[in-house]
């Protein structure tokens, strides 16, 4: 899928509700800086989640970013190394949203190991299913 809205329309969110718009990093001390924009808010109630999928080329070596929100509020900051089956979880105070923008401070090493080459999208999900995937990311880093 490309970075448009998936077809589903069951879970919950109106077409134009916290669709997610633009993807940028950029590298700060430690830290690997994620900046969601959304077109619209982050919904007041449920799920709803934003994060990056970064991959060697091969696709052998994969991670997921992600920030989770419940009924409007962060509550989850991680990143998981699909080689290692391991979930890291960070300090929730990484997390910053105002508006229409969410933006993750993760530690670099969430991505160690992967090649200048990597490849790098955004995804969101809301109520536990794909709301989008293959959202491009500009990299400044």
């Amino acid at each position: 899928m490309d970075g448009s809205r998936s077809t589903e329309q069951d879970c919950g969110m109106s077409t134009n509700d916290a669709l997610l718009k633009q993807v940028n990093i950029s590298a700060e001390d430690d830290n690997l800086v994620a900046r969601f924009e959304i077109d619209g808010n982050i919904p007041g109630s449920g799920a709803y989640v934003v994060g990056l999928v970064a991959a060697s080329e091969d696709y052998s070596s994969q991670r997921r970013l992600g920030i989770e929100f419940m009924n409007g509020e962060a509550i989850s900051f991680y990143s998981f190394n699909h080689s290692l089956s391991a979930e890291e979880n960070y300090d929730i105070k990484g997390v910053e949203h105002s508006g229409n923008v969410i933006t993750g401070n993760f530690p670099m090493s969430a991505i160690h190991g992967l090649s200048k080459g990597h490849v790098m999208t955004g995804f969101s999900e809301a109520d536990g299913r794909e709301f989008q995937s293959g959202v491009p990311v500009t990299e400044a880093l």
